[in-house]
């Protein structure tokens, strides 16, 4: 291979650090990253603390992080990378899909979301879509976000909001929001645990969406529940 041709090559790679506990999971996107062309692995970082150091020992084009890690939040980091002001696009890969974190990573810099769940393909992709100034994000988040920015005023005013949902579905969905197994919403309303998932079956139809952390965005959204009650 030419020497002009193979510094081509060398100056097109983008390199990426990479922020995840889990040993299995670390090594299985370390070799996402290696086996994407045009990406080439930084460094690898299983806490908070490490993945500091190497932040300020060198800028890496693409700091792609997990949240929750043994010694902090990866969100701290997201921060540093913005501060630091360089070149480093910041990324969250995590299993936590839920409004909260993915309002808080954006807020703090964050320029792409995506899930653990996601194939090599797309994690592939969705590096190489950031590096190409995209904002890659899984589709579950961009649902969230949709949610998030439709305006109160699309439910019809000549519906009663309190009146979506039954008075025994909203104690269910209460418990559910607290963070209550179905076991124990069943203990604390007297009723069976197939009834408690039957609720649960009408409350996700009833608002349209297919998990809990749905159906509590949506709910305290149009005023049904509220989180600090």
């Amino acid at each position: 291979m030419p020497a002009v041709f193979r510094r081509f090559i060398l100056v097109s790679m983008s390199s990426v650090l990479l922020v995840e506990d889990d040993e299995h999971t670390r090594k299985r996107l370390a070799g996402i990253i290696a086996a994407t062309q045009g990406l080439t692995l930084h460094g690898v970082a299983g806490n908070l603390a490490d993945a500091r150091t190497m932040l300020m020992k060198a800028s890496p084009d693409v700091l792609l992080t997990d949240l929750g890690l043994p010694d902090g939040d990866g969100i701290d980091l997201i921060k540093q990378v913005r501060a630091i002001g360089g070149r480093t696009e910041a990324m969250v890969i995590s299993v936590f899909g839920d409004e909260n974190h993915v309002i808080a990573a954006l807020r703090a810099g964050a320029a792409g979301y995506i899930l653990k769940d996601g194939t090599t393909e797309h994690i592939g992709n969705a590096i190489l879509q950031l590096l190409d100034g995209g904002s890659p994000i899984s589709p579950r988040i961009a649902r969230y976000l949709l949610k998030l920015l439709k305006p109160a005023a699309e439910v019809p005013e000549s519906v009663n909001r309190s009146s979506l949902l039954s008075a025994r579905e909203l104690s269910v969905l209460s418990a559910v929001a607290k963070g209550f197994t179905y076991n124990e919403i069943a203990d604390m309303l007297n009723i069976s645990f197939h009834t408690v998932s039957s609720h649960v079956k009408h409350i996700y139809r009833k608002l349209e969406v297919c998990s809990r952390s749905e159906a509590v965005f949506e709910a305290v959204n149009l005023g049904l529940i509220r989180l600090d009650s």
